[in-house]
């Protein structure tokens, strides 16, 4: 089960891993928080205003798409998108959003789904959210709450039958490490680096930078990954910054997608190259 904020998110973090895991018969359940309703149109193509007019529903099937083209399932929580309150200082979260649930209410949402769909993995993001929009820090707030909370017969017993997960993951999409990789690859074959603005403002993180213990290879599946980036029209730009390091590149440079193993409670060894690790036999050594 990957838990996220807002559509495309699933194509964005880990959807080449998904991928792979579906090709290899596993059932994976995307958990979409809200709407995506108060997202910016960030494809200069689709910036119009009957996009604009109906962003809730063209999101949705933008979703549609994704999700066919991941082969997995995907429910909708419910919860109103927060936005990303921009000025000095910010302004309030609009009221009932997303980011102002109370935590114990959004949390036992996501318990019932966790008790129903009976997961043995969860992933979300890192409790700095990925990057700090109100959402993604609130959705690793609740990931974490209902995570722990789904094996507790005393929690949310209205829920459902309780069903106590294994392990949880954070994505780290991007990483000092990774993106090192990436500009080096750029320029070995004399490429324009995207990276290199990036890298040299990047101030320095050993403990963040170290944070990854799960690097699933998944290069084969980065066609996939792509398509179903581009499925999200109104989000990505084909000409934009995620497109402007060639797929080759990538899997030549960093043919992993990369997570943090957050809590298990089955034996595994540091560093791992499967989610799955300590949960079936034949998981690589």
């Amino acid at each position: 089960m990957h838990v996220h904020a807002h559509p495309d998110d699933e194509s964005s973090k880990g959807a080449a891993s998904t991928v792979r895991y579906v090709a290899e018969g596993v059932d994976v359940l995307v958990v979409t928080l809200t709407g995506g309703e108060a997202g910016s149109v960030l494809n200069p193509a689709m910036d119009r205003p009957e996009i604009w007019a109906n962003i809730t529903e063209i999101r949705r099937a933008e979703m549609d798409r994704a999700r066919e083209i991941l082969g997995i399932r995907q429910e909708w929580l419910g919860f109103v998108d927060s936005g990303f309150p921009e000025g000095d200082p910010p302004p309030p979260l609009p009221p009932g959003c997303f980011a102002l649930v109370p935590l114990e209410e959004a949390a036992g949402r996501l318990v019932e789904v966790i008790r129903r769909f009976r997961p043995h993995v969860v992933t979300t993001y890192d409790e700095k959210g990925g990057y700090p929009h109100p959402d993604h820090v609130r959705c690793h707030e609740v990931s974490v709450e209902a995570f722990d909370a789904a094996g507790d017969a005393e929690r949310f017993p209205e829920a459902g039958e309780t069903w106590a997960p294994m392990k949880l993951y954070y994505h780290h999409a991007f990483h000092r490490r990774r993106t090192q990789a990436l500009h080096e690859e750029m320029l070995r074959r004399g490429l324009d680096s995207p990276y290199a603005q990036r890298l040299e403002q990047w101030l320095p993180d050993p403990e963040h930078d170290n944070r990854v213990t799960t690097f699933v290879p998944c290069a084969e599946y980065f066609g996939a990954r792509d398509a179903a980036l581009l499925a999200h029209e109104t989000q990505i730009d084909p000409n934009g910054a995620w497109f402007a390091c060639p797929r080759e590149v990538h899997q030549v440079a960093w043919p992993t997608e990369d997570y943090e193993l957050a809590r298990s409670t089955v034996p595994t060894r540091l560093p791992e190259n499967d989610l799955f690790a300590g949960l079936r036999d034949d998981s690589p050594d």
